[in-house]
């Protein structure tokens, strides 16, 4: 079992920027890919960006292209989504996901387990 949890969300103003933070615990040790999605109200659940173990892959929503960053370090266990130039459109709640092996996927169903959720809100 690997436990999630993240951090970081708030209320920020557009063109503002906020850094998101997901530690993990439990078996954490194994190798893992570590995922960002993101649900706003009456949408569906989408990815937002995702790294596998090593971090030699990334992937990242073309919403998000050249605004968030993703970053891990495995040695604390710890994943982080820095996002800069928020629009009110990525105002939704932030999921930190992870899932077993090497591959990154797109669909959330994909992966293991899954943190509580925090909220990102970006007024205009």
């Amino acid at each position: 079992q690997v436990q999630l949890v993240e951090s970081g969300g708030g209320l920020v103003q557009a063109g503002g920027s906020l850094r998101l933070s997901c530690a993990a615990s439990g078996r954490a040790s194994s190798r893992y890919v570590m995922g960002w999605f993101r649900q706003a109200p009456g949408k569906e659940r989408e990815i937002v960006a995702a790294m596998n173990w090593s971090g030699g892959y990334t992937y990242y929503a073309d919403a998000v292209k050249g605004r968030f960053t993703i970053s891990r370090d495995n040695a604390k266990n710890t994943v982080h989504l820095q996002m800069n130039s928020l629009k009110p459109e990525d105002t939704a709640v932030y999921y930190c996901a992870a899932r077993y092996g090497d591959s990154i996927y797109a669909f959330g169903g994909r992966y293991d387990y899954w943190g509580q959720g925090t909220q990102v809100t970006v007024s205009s």
